[in-house]
């Protein structure tokens, strides 16, 4: 099997690119044990979940945040 680099995923489609990232992903999310937290990033993400968990109307829906992300091309 030939080696394939990054630059040869640049021939890929958005949507196929896309779903390289996310199997990519799959994998690296199926060894948990190899991506871990500092105690920081572990301390600020129960931080916001405190604050979910007290206001959750105080956060944007996902198709808000979208419609942001999209919007700034």
């Amino acid at each position: 099997m030939p080696k394939i680099t990054a630059s040869d995923t640049l021939d890929l489609s958005i949507p196929e690119r896309i779903q390289l990232v996310g199997d990519i992903w799959d994998t690296i999310a199926q060894k948990e044990d190899t991506v871990s937290l500092t105690e920081y990033e572990k301390q600020i993400i129960d931080e916001r979940l405190e604050k979910y968990h007290k206001k959750p109307s105080a956060g944007s829906s996902w198709n808000d945040v979208k419609g942001r992300i999209i919007g700034h091309k």
